[in-house]
């Protein structure tokens, strides 16, 4: 059996999608969520499936829940050695129109839960000479993205952050990848679009701008995060994949 996985945000959306393409590649899946709910009904039909599970309450903006969160996945499951960070938040805003409390919200989820959850799993690969770190971008992050200022600030963030952690853990068996989708199909890009008034037009507007002409799916970003946390990714780190249809192509 392959090794423990953890997700975050693994409820809805992309991470949902993670954690079913992980639990098919057979990893023994932990379902982190802010929404234990939601993580419950994930980690459920994974279960139902067959594939060995556990949902888990996290809050990534809070150290201790991290903490405990990490803890309780190592007791019920077994060590984590796939990591995925895909919790996420945004809000479209102006620059112009966001403050100190919006920039400190985007930047906790997107980026420091990214910094909490790797600094209290790596220690472990690190000991055990193993582990797949994918920490989930954006194009946002790679080549800018109105209405998100912040949010791209962030996920550019986590791309660096990615690719000097990949050279400092290296030497110890580990890989750090990113994978920045682009427009996705998920909920939150749908209640963003809602917000905006006439949801309808932003979306439209989004895929007239994929060269391939439609939304992405979850499950298409999670097949490049199967790939990389897989042993054929073994010789690949310090890399940022796009799927996006082609709307970024450098």
């Amino acid at each position: 059996m392959a090794g423990v996985a953890l997700v975050t945000g693994g409820g809805r959306g992309i991470g949902r999608a993670i954690c079913d393409a992980l639990a098919e590649a057979d990893h023994p899946v932990a379902v982190a969520d802010l929404d234990a709910d939601g993580a419950h009904t994930a980690a459920q039909e994974i279960a139902s499936r067959g594939g060995p599970t556990l949902a888990v309450g996290l809050d990534v903006t809070d150290t201790r829940s991290v903490a405990e969160g990490v803890r309780r996945v190592a007791d019920e499951l077994g060590p984590v050695d796939v990591l995925v960070n895909n919790a996420g938040y945004d809000e479209l805003r102006p620059f112009v129109d966001t403050d100190e409390e919006f920039w400190a919200r985007i930047i906790e989820i997107n980026f420091k839960g990214c910094l909490r959850l790797c600094h209290a799993v790596i220690p472990g690969m690190l000991e055990r000479r193993r582990g797949r770190v994918v920490n989930i971008g954006s194009d946002a992050g790679r080549v800018g993205s109105s209405l998100e200022s912040v949010y791209a600030g962030a996920k550019g963030a986590v791309i660096a952050f990615t690719k000097t952690l990949a050279r400092e853990v290296a030497r110890s068996g580990v890989t750090a990848n990113c994978v920045c989708p682009g427009p996705t199909d998920t909920p939150m890009l749908q209640g963003m679009a809602a917000e905006q008034g006439g949801g309808s037009r932003l979306i439209d507007a989004l895929t007239r701008a994929v060269p391939m002409r439609r939304l992405g799916q979850p499950e298409e970003a999670a097949a490049a995060v199967a790939f990389l946390a897989s042993e054929q990714a073994s010789f690949i780190t310090g890399q940022t994949l796009s799927v996006s249809g082609g709307l970024t192509m450098a």
